[in-house]
């Protein structure tokens, strides 16, 4: 590791990290092993890091990753056309967004985009610039959210007015 480099190969693709210094990396057959060089708060930190970085990494061209986001909102849409995710989410022209290399979607009944990717960095930025075009509003909850996002919805000014 004179590079200090990670590099991992699976069925998914190839990923390759950069290790950060005072960090060491051995492969004894199946297992990893991350070593500090002390005990420093700075390297006790990267030590972490680096070996979470390397499980992403195997997990990722293992298994892969998916993220889903969810459209809410009348006439909110997305579609794939070949490398492009083609978005009408209420301005006056679509959202043409090109997936970055190594990112793939799909859409199910226009309102259901799955992103999916070996390199889970990747994907996590992907998915945070396509919600953050519309990001889910807290009155009737319209825009792109994460599936398991749960928004915390605001009573509107009609229900404050009623009150007094």
């Amino acid at each position: 590791m004179a590079d200090k480099a990670v590099k991992v190969e699976g069925p998914k693709g190839k990923l390759e990290a950069a290790i950060p210094p005072g960090i060491d990396v051995q492969v004894d057959g199946k297992t990893v092993r991350v070593t500090r060089s002390g005990e420093e708060r700075k390297e006790k930190a990267l030590h972490g890091l680096a070996r979470k970085l390397i499980a992403n990494m195997v997990e990722g061209v293992s298994k892969g990753f998916t993220r889903v986001l969810e459209i809410n909102g009348v006439g909110y849409r997305a579609e794939v056309r070949g490398s492009d995710l083609h978005i009408a989410l209420g301005y006056s022209h679509p959202i043409v967004y090109p997936l970055p290399k190594g990112v793939s979607a799909s859409v199910e009944r226009q309102i259901i985009i799955t992103l999916t990717s070996a390199d889970r960095r990747l994907l996590g930025e992907t998915a945070a610039a396509i919600r953050g075009f519309r990001p889910p509003e807290p009155y009737k909850g319209k825009g792109v959210k994460y599936r398991e996002e749960v928004i915390k919805r605001k009573a509107g000014k009609a229900v404050g007015a009623a009150g007094s």
